[in-house]
């Protein structure tokens, strides 16, 4: 059951950064609120930025009743913020608390800044193949495709899940580069009857155990995007948190030895950070 070394695929896109000048240009990160997931995953984008020599700032705005941020005003502070010249990159960290309309907010980024490419005109220029960058979770797909060795044009590749962040950019991508794509979502019936037969398996539903070992062949591949925080007590009453992925990773100590796939947590998490960084470097080439 070998692991894909997410690790190593991830310290090797740094080590290429690192023989690179950092830009000298400021990657900003709007945090609105105070999820705990959200600023878990912008220190792993600052942690990285800082080894790097990136200058990473981020600007957190309180979205309490109290402050009234509607998205107008959320809106303006974003595009302030973007058009700046000393601003060469922006994040904003999803996802926006419900009462904001996240693709309007989305959509003040310049393209020329949108690191994860979210915005409608970055997302265009993807779409028409003409994007400076891909999109993060593409650009992971594309990572682990090139570090095993594949040719997707010959495989079946099943995608689990249709969001904008994970399944659909990297649907877009594989479809006129792969042999069959199927795309599912975790509402499917059957679906683990649907999976016997893919190759690839790339799931980012965000549903703990929607499937395991079983339910695979042998040999496949699973590239799992699920990041599902469950809350856990011990013995003694302390609650903790466990990280879950949509694949069952305890079956893998019963079936299908032979399988390829990425740990959660761990696995797709922090090479999804190391590209983002490398579309900051990208955007920012001289």
């Amino acid at each position: 059951m070998p692991e894909i070394p997410c690790k190593e695929i991830t310290q090797k896109i740094i080590d290429s950064l690192k023989s690179k000048p950092a830009p000298k240009k400021i990657l900003a990160a709007v945090l609105i609120g105070e999820n705990p997931a959200s600023i878990s995953f912008l220190k792993q984008k600052e942690k990285i930025a800082k080894e790097l020599g990136v200058d990473f700032r981020i600007y957190n705005f309180n979205d309490s009743p109290e402050k009234k941020l509607t998205d107008d005003k959320l809106r303006q502070e974003v595009g302030r913020i973007a058009n700046q010249k000393p601003v060469g990159g922006i994040i904003i960290q999803l996802p926006l608390p419900k009462q904001f309309n996240g693709q309007y907010i989305l959509n003040t980024i310049p393209p020329e800044k949108d690191v994860d490419v979210l915005g409608e005109r970055a997302l265009g220029a993807f779409y028409a193949g003409r994007g400076k960058v891909l999109p993060p979770a593409v650009g992971v797909i594309e990572e682990i495709i090139v570090y095993c060795g594949l040719r997707i044009a010959d495989l079946r590749i099943t995608v689990i899940g249709s969001g904008s962040l994970i399944g659909k950019p990297i649907s877009i991508w594989l479809e006129r580069k792969t042999a069959e794509l199927i795309i599912l979502n975790s509402k499917t019936k059957n679906i683990k009857e649907k999976l016997k037969d893919s190759d690839i398996i790339i799931s980012g539903a965000g549903k703990t155990n929607l499937f395991s070992a079983e339910d695979v062949k042998e040999n496949a591949v699973i590239i799992d995007f699920g990041y599902n925080p469950i809350e856990m007590s011990s013995e003694h009453g302390v609650m903790s948190k466990k990280i879950n992925g949509d694949f069952d990773y305890s079956s893998l100590n019963t079936q299908n030895s032979s399988l390829s796939y990425t740990p959660t947590p761990g696995g797709t998490g922090p090479i999804l950070v190391a590209k983002i960084i490398e579309n900051f470097y990208k955007l920012n080439a001289l």
